[in-house]
């Protein structure tokens, strides 16, 4: 059978993103039986415009990728790259192009080269979603109106669709008006490359001295609810609360002034720890070995990569039951799932896992081989359906 020669647009790692990961951990898999190349998004957009500034450009990660041509990268700003990026594209004449969308940033590339595509060298085109949209850009008028314009005439020249929950699958084919039908679901593989250590070395070396602690990693937006867990964690019981530490870890993006002064104000202040930076890989594994329970408030998601690391170390997962990740969690048994916006549900769920600490669950079977298997089965029905 004739390998299937397959072309990857994603974020480079110049902005380190869990998208990132995903298409370097998804390229490599995929290149294990076929032929892949890789077109990185390099520069996005103004870098003064991204709140994660301080992070651009530092090597921060040692995932690399293997068997994999690149071509690194595309500029939002320079057409050059856009030229070059079409050359290689023509070069390595793939028969399938798969586009990663997470942002409207990136649409103008992603349509130059999809317009360019069905030109000259008319690969098949799938759109895979890691968000259904972002709520910061949809708040803002003026970026509202470009990603409309820019994503209908993107979504319109795709053949397939890739999401990740049936739940994206449903918000998708409602707000973009797509059909089902061309709509695949495919699970979000675990991002198992990092190493876990010793719990008990991890928290000495992070200078934890609790027998509880409490875990929030990521970035920081509005959406992801901090200010929930904050609230939570101050109900616990005082006997509780005084054998726990809770770890806030990842760059603040979004309401800023707001969480420094809850944390300011709270009567656990001094049980608070935050660590408002990106993490690089290195460190990752410290945090996640140390954690006790790792939680995700969010108000809403398609996906979390923090879940799929979590998991991977076998930890305690609040997590509320928005979105995808609904689906996502409910396979693994260390999953505790709590209402939105609800402290007093997060607050139950911290005790229960205080009383239950130090037990470890077994990952979900989520292997990126089970996931390259199915994303090979939905380009051959993509492919079985145009011969028809």
């Amino acid at each position: 059978m004739r390998k299937r020669k397959i072309c990857i647009i994603g974020p480079s790692r110049r902005f380190l993103s869990g998208i990132s990961y995903y298409t370097i951990r998804l390229s490599n898999i995929l290149a294990c039986g076929d032929t892949v190349s890789l077109i990185y998004l390099r520069r996005l957009l103004p870098e003064f415009l991204f709140p994660g500034r301080r992070h651009i450009g530092r090597l921060m990660s040692g995932v690399k990728t293997e068997n994999v041509r690149v071509f690194d990268g595309m500029d939002y700003n320079n057409p050059l790259t856009w030229a070059l990026a079409f050359n290689f594209l023509k070069r390595e004449r793939p028969d399938y192009l798969i586009m990663q969308w997470w942002t409207s940033s990136v649409a103008h590339m992603l349509l130059i080269m999809e317009i360019l595509n069905s030109l000259f060298v008319h690969a098949k085109v799938l759109i895979e979603f890691h968000e259904v949209v972002d709520p910061l850009e949809d708040s803002i008028l003026p970026i509202r109106l470009y990603s409309r314009f820019t994503g209908r005439l993107l979504r319109r020249g795709a053949d397939a669709y890739i999401t990740h929950s049936i739940s994206d699958k449903n918000a998708i084919s409602g707000k973009y008006g797509i059909s089902r039908d061309r709509i695949y679901v495919i699970p979000h593989g675990l991002y198992d490359h990092y190493m876990p250590v010793d719990g008990t070395s991890a928290k000495s070396e992070l200078s934890l001295t609790e027998n509880y602690v409490i875990l929030s990693f990521g970035l920081i937006r509005e959406y992801k609810g901090v200010p929930y867990l904050i609230k939570a964690f101050e109900q616990l019981p005082p006997e509780i609360a005084a054998r726990s530490r809770l770890l806030i870890v990842g760059e603040i993006w979004e309401g800023r002034e707001q969480l420094l002064s809850q944390l300011a104000s709270s009567p656990l202040r001094g049980k608070i720890t935050l660590i408002d930076r990106y993490v690089p890989d290195n460190e990752v594994s410290l945090y996640f070995s140390a954690a006790d329970a790792v939680v995700l408030p969010y108000t809403r998601a398609s996906q979390s990569g923090v879940a799929h690391i979590a998991m991977s170390f076998g930890k305690r997962v609040i997590v509320t039951s928005v979105g995808g990740l609904k689906e996502s969690m409910s396979g693994y048994e260390g999953t505790e799932f709590v209402q939105p916006r609800d402290p007093d549900a997060i607050r139950l769920a911290l005790e229960k896992g205080f009383r239950r600490r130090g037990l470890r669950f077994t990952p979900p079977v989520r292997g990126w081989e089970a996931i390259a298997k199915i994303y090979r089965d939905v380009i051959d029905r993509l492919s079985a359906r145009s011969t028809r």
